[in-house]
């Protein structure tokens, strides 16, 4: 009976457990629509394709809950293959968006800049990095020195580089990895320099251009850094780089609604009424019960497979004195516990089973006794809406 009745809840449930084909939606950057206006997919991995504008080489796309920052956004990255002038983008939105939710999607795309542009980058952020330090560097009679922190400085020089690329990305993902610890040395050494017992011009016998041979010799390291730092961002600039072109954002977008599912429970178990390995008293019976998961698998694996659940054995049992036992509720014994699916449909439960015996025709020993077990798991819609 009880072999029967695990098959048929197997059966039950396999369909339950197919693992159907990924979704694709579609997004047209020229309607600005996605899925053609359909909510989009939740729960559920799935893919989303587009054609591609002429020259555009990469595009990203970033979605987050309306109700959050875009700080908190996934992104997702499509890029061209090497040498190939594709006419279609297809990104995998590899974490589920959450049932009866709102998000916002952010299209970015990126074609390949030319030399002229390149060019100009390059000279905005060489023009950048050379008046920072210019500015930041004060020659006295006596010393040169920094106005900032050396650390400060390299700091805000990085950034320089990485405000001035703010609209491009690497070809190959690689970012700016900040300048060198020889440009670092090279601050030490232009903050360090001591000018009032400097000795210049030493051919010369005339003390009046001694100021003039100071003020050269400081802007003359300080030209020195300036050509160091621009060497090193030219060495991130050398290739090419993907340009954003264009932005298209979708905002306060609907996921499509999941139906509500009770868990049901069908298995068998034994309970542990006493005694040792050797006179051990147990009993067994088949049970069926509901069970309330404590997370959603889609998002959270562990808590999404485990349960609290209740329900009923289906028969009495009896204890080593052949003492029937049984349950104060509804005649027959009844359970709460945890339970943890594994290999999809299979359910390891393990709880408390609430019982009561008779004597003299009324139910007494009201007691609570340890219990494991394994159960098949189906969800039956409810049909409610959400």
């Amino acid at each position: 009976m009880m072999k029967n009745l695990l098959i048929l809840c197997l059966v039950l449930t396999l369909p339950m457990e197919v693992i159907g084909q990924i979704k694709s939606v579609s997004f047209s950057p020229e309607k600005n629509q996605i899925n053609s206006g359909l909510p989009l997919p939740s729960e559920e991995r799935f893919l989303i394709d587009g054609l591609l504008p002429e020259g555009i080489r990469r595009v990203e796309v970033k979605i987050h809950k309306t109700t959050k920052k875009i700080n908190t956004a996934e992104t997702y990255t499509w890029k061209a293959a090497y040498l190939t002038t594709p006419s279609v983008f297809e990104i995998y939105v590899a974490y589920p968006l959450r049932s009866s939710e709102n998000y916002t999607l952010n299209f970015y795309y990126y074609n390949t800049t030319d030399t002229t542009e390149m060019a100009a980058v390059k000279d905005a952020i060489h023009t950048n990095l050379e008046t920072y330090l210019k500015a930041n560097f004060e020659v006295t009679k006596k010393e040169v020195k920094a106005l900032v922190s050396q650390k400060a400085m390299i700091i805000q020089l990085n950034e320089i580089v990485n405000q001035g690329l703010s609209n491009y990305t690497h070809q190959l993902d690689q970012d700016f990895a900040g300048f060198s610890d020889v440009v670092k040395q090279k601050i030490e050494q232009v903050h360090g320099v001591k000018l009032k017992n400097a000795k210049f011009n030493l051919l010369k016998k005339n003390n009046a251009s001694e100021g003039t041979d100071k003020a050269y010799y400081a802007n003359q390291l300080i030209d020195q850094l300036v050509a160091l730092t621009k060497a090193e961002s030219d060495q991130y600039l050398r290739s090419n780089l993907l340009m954003l072109v264009d932005i298209r954002e979708i905002d306060n977008y609907p996921t499509d609604k999941k139906p509500h599912y009770l868990p049901i429970n069908i298995g068998y178990a034994g309970t542990y009424f006493g005694g040792g390995f050797n006179d051990l008293e147990y009993g067994t019976s088949a049970f069926a019960g509901i069970s309330l998961p404590l997370g959603n698998k889609n998002f959270t694996k562990f808590l999404g497979n485990a349960s609290i659940s209740t329900g009923v054995f289906f028969s009495n049992m009896t204890d080593g004195n052949q003492t029937e036992i049984s349950g104060p509720l509804i005649g027959r014994p009844s359970y709460i516990g945890l339970g943890y699916s594994i290999f999809r449909i299979l359910r390891f439960n393990a709880g408390a089973v609430l019982t009561s015996s008779s004597v003299n025709s009324n139910l007494e020993n009201v007691t609570l006794y340890p219990f494991v077990g394994f159960s098949a798991e189906f969800n039956i819609w409810l049909g409610l809406k959400q």
